[in-house]
């Protein structure tokens, strides 16, 4: 009788609390569709002329990166640079201790005199025999050994010649001078250290960078994009009908001067499964150093682009939705897409969305397709007014 009794209490306490939540529940239905539809800032959506920017990670080459290495052995002399200098064309870099060259010039020169003077002694020697042949004392035989006496004396001469030259050609390289106009880079070299013509280190680099180079990549995919883009039959054409491009630094910031692309590799390298292209810039200032770091952006021009606030799109399942206000003030789950680059914190709308549509801003967490609510007008201004041009 016990456990019939207190059975029976249990359940009408249950039904008691049941009865109690459904009656709140209710309370805050009734409370809901009392207070009316809630309140969600709602803009109107507008097509405008935009540009995009699409960014590739390039690096900075110099369009003249010469390795200075000495052509003869010997020990630096003296530095006549420091790392960083700007140098002209053909300015004293470094001197090469070679005591050896200095001695060949001096030998080749004591040969031509030597020579000289053999060809002197057999000119003597023809001049002397001539007339006496042409009197018929002695034989032509003799003139004629005489003349080749003196060719051959002539080609000894010739020879030490071509030896001073030789040998000053290679005192001659003890001075290195900068064969372009540039920047010095590191010198991992001092005075009295000793170099050879088979050292793998350079002495230094002399860098031109008065206008630089930026080498950047593209897939195969970006490049049946860009392909696509920019009209023409032929490469040469589709480059002219490239916009000029930016160089955005290391620091974030935006180089003044624009650049131009002059160069697409033809072929995919197979094993990185990309093309090469290179964009030139003035560096008139040499703010850019050769091997540096920074992004080449590609500007896209976009006409009556329907651009919408990242933030005011929903990612479901790999897609993107939007809530569009309907009739009544219903909303509708709208599906978009999009293009791949976006502008600033915006997305660039293809398909699902036309200019006039009335869209809810933020706020929407809590929201079901179909609810009623009320809408805060947003200014067009407003919404678009973090638009980078």
């Amino acid at each position: 009788m016990k456990k019939v009794t207190t059975l029976f209490f249990s359940l009408s306490i249950g039904l008691l609390l049941a009865s109690c939540g459904n009656s709140d529940e209710e309370k805050k239905a009734a409370a809901a569709a009392a207070a009316g539809p809630q309140a969600y800032p709602v803009f109107t959506v507008n097509a405008q002329n935009t540009e995009l920017g699409s960014e590739y990670p390039a690096t900075i080459e110099g369009i003249q990166n010469i390795d200075i290495r000495p052509k003869v052995d010997g020990f630096i002399q003296k530095i006549f640079v420091d790392e960083g200098t700007v140098v002209k064309k053909g300015q004293l870099l470094f001197t090469i201790m070679a005591p050896q060259y200095e001695q060949e010039v001096r030998t080749a020169r004591a040969a031509i005199s030597s020579a000289e003077a053999d060809v002197n002694s057999a000119q003597l020697q023809v001049n002397k025999t001539k007339p006496l042949v042409e009197k018929d004392i002695i034989s032509k035989y003799d003139l004629d050994a005489a003349q080749l006496t003196l060719q051959s004396r002539k080609a000894a001469l010739a020879q030490a010649k071509a030896a001073l030259a030789n040998a000053q050609v290679n005192l001659g390289y003890t001075s290195i001078t900068s064969p372009v106009e540039g920047v010095v880079g590191s010198i991992p070299f001092r005075t009295g250290s000793l170099v050879s013509s088979a050292s793998t280190e350079p002495l230094t680099t002399v860098s031109n960078t008065s206008k630089v180079y930026a080498y950047f990549s593209l897939n195969e995919k970006q490049l049946l994009d860009f392909s696509k883009t920019y009209k023409g039959n032929t490469l040469a054409q589709q480059m002219k009908n490239i916009p000029a491009v930016n160089l955005i630094l290391a620091d974030g910031s935006t180089y003044p001067q624009f650049g131009k692309i002059e160069s697409i590799n033809g072929q995919i390298n197979t094993s990185t499964g990309s093309a090469s292209l290179r964009a030139t810039f003035p560096n008139a200032m040499s703010v850019l150093k050769s091997g540096g770091s920074a992004s080449v952006r590609i500007p896209q021009h976009v006409s009556n682009a329907i651009l919408i606030p990242q933030k005011s799109t929903i990612d479901l399942q790999g897609k993107k939705f939007v809530y569009v206000l309907g009739d009544s003030s219903k909303i509708i789950s709208t599906e978009i897409e999009v293009m791949e680059l976006a502008k600033d914190k915006f997305y660039v709308v293809t398909k699902g969305l036309k200019a006039g549509d009335k869209v809810v801003l933020e706020g929407f967490q809590s929201l079901k397709d179909g609810v009623k609510i009320k809408p805060e007008v947003k200014s067009t201004e407003s919404v678009y007014a973090g638009i980078k041009k």
